[in-house]
């Protein structure tokens, strides 16, 4: 039976919710599958993965095959470089805590991209708002000044006339 580690969707129309699964390759895209792996949700910025890693080297070790998309957030979430590192262990070129620490350090790095990228989102957004709420004090000053002359100009019209007539007087 081969083995197909791939995304099995679910969410409503235009909001997608994918699981990340391992299924038989002939069953169908939503239908049954034999382990669910993870979940991602590609509607949040930077996308939300949660994948159980362990689980997917399993299946990597055992010749379950990803497809390109599942392939590219096991990478993404560190499965690929986990299931290299095993089979270092297994050959002999690495020890156990070796390739833990390994693993670690890169998800440390990785973790460290993410929380850089989230920053910047948040700062690109605050600056959007600043934006925003200067342009909009702008036009609400804009419309101010268009209500305010007519105004300002009868009352200098007003004052005009008195003080031309106490000139007068």
């Amino acid at each position: 039976m081969p083995v197909k580690i791939r995304l099995q969707r679910h969410g409503k129309k235009g909001k997608p919710y994918y699981w990340i699964v391992a299924a038989d390759a002939r069953a169908k895209r939503d239908g049954k599958y034999l382990e669910k792996l993870g979940a991602y949700n590609p509607n949040t910025n930077p996308a939300t993965i949660d994948l159980d890693v362990d689980g997917a080297v399993k299946w990597l070790q055992n010749g379950a095959q990803p497809t390109d998309t599942a392939k590219n957030l096991l990478s993404y979430k560190g499965a690929l470089l986990k299931n290299h590192l095993v089979g270092g262990v297994r050959k002999g070129a690495l020890t156990e805590e070796q390739a833990e620490a390994k693993f670690n350090a890169w998800v440390e790095e990785k973790s460290g991209k993410v929380d850089s990228k989230k920053e910047d989102l948040a700062k690109a957004e605050a600056e959007a708002k600043a934006k925003a709420l200067a342009a909009e004090k702008a036009t609400n000053e804009a419309r101010i000044a268009a209500a305010a002359p007519p105004v300002a100009e009868e009352a200098v019209e007003e004052g005009e006339t008195p003080t031309a007539s106490n000139e007068e007087e």
